[in-house]
């Protein structure tokens, strides 16, 4: 029998560390697809996946258990997407060239279409990208995911109307009708 996620937390608190191992097993592949898709780059996702983990092992004993273990290690690593998007922004504006060697689009599936959509994504403000990619990729809750990302459940849906119908004009090219403020992404 498995051990469940809190009883992996309570025993790497009591300085069990393959309880951790275990705990990164179970949550890395989700965590990395979520930081992809935030990302949009393998080599980020890799990156926000490590800082996830390592965040994990310095505050799991911090843990007090309010949500699901899932639900945090999601809000860190959105967190730590919402980093490295703001250190790739600080790049651009310094006038820095971008990794050479970093590839957009989604290792899992390469077909065009999902590359186009990977790039769309890509493009949609971080708070609606992040509402799109752990509804709609990762399907969780509206529930969890106001809990990962702090918000109330309303402001989840209505980002995630948002989003989608921005991802929806970028994936066709469209531009907003004109006074149509409902499907606007500006915040």
């Amino acid at each position: 029998m498995q051990a469940t996620d809190q009883e992996l937390v309570r025993l790497f608190t009591q300085g069990d560390s393959a309880a951790f191992e275990e705990i990164v097993g179970r949550h890395e592949q989700r965590v990395y697809n979520l930081s992809l898709r935030m990302l949009g780059r393998p080599e980020d996702a890799r990156d926000a996946t490590q800082e996830t983990f390592l965040a994990a092992l310095r505050k799991l004993p911090s843990f007090r258990g309010d949500s699901a273990l899932s639900t945090w290690l999601h809000r860190v690593a959105v967190n730590a997407c919402y980093d490295i998007l703001r250190r790739r922004k600080r790049r651009a504006e310094e006038g820095l060239p971008e990794d050479p060697g970093a590839a957009p689009g989604d290792v899992a599936d390469s077909s065009s279409e999902a590359v186009d959509v990977q790039r769309a994504l890509a493009e949609v403000p971080e708070e609606f990208r992040a509402v799109l990619v752990l509804h709609d990729v990762q399907d969780l809750p509206f529930e969890e995911i106001a809990g990962i990302l702090g918000v109330p459940i309303g402001t989840v849906k209505s980002r995630l109307h948002r989003g989608r119908v921005g991802l929806a004009r970028l994936l066709t090219g469209t531009e907003r009708p004109s006074g149509a403020s409902e499907g606007k992404m500006e915040p």
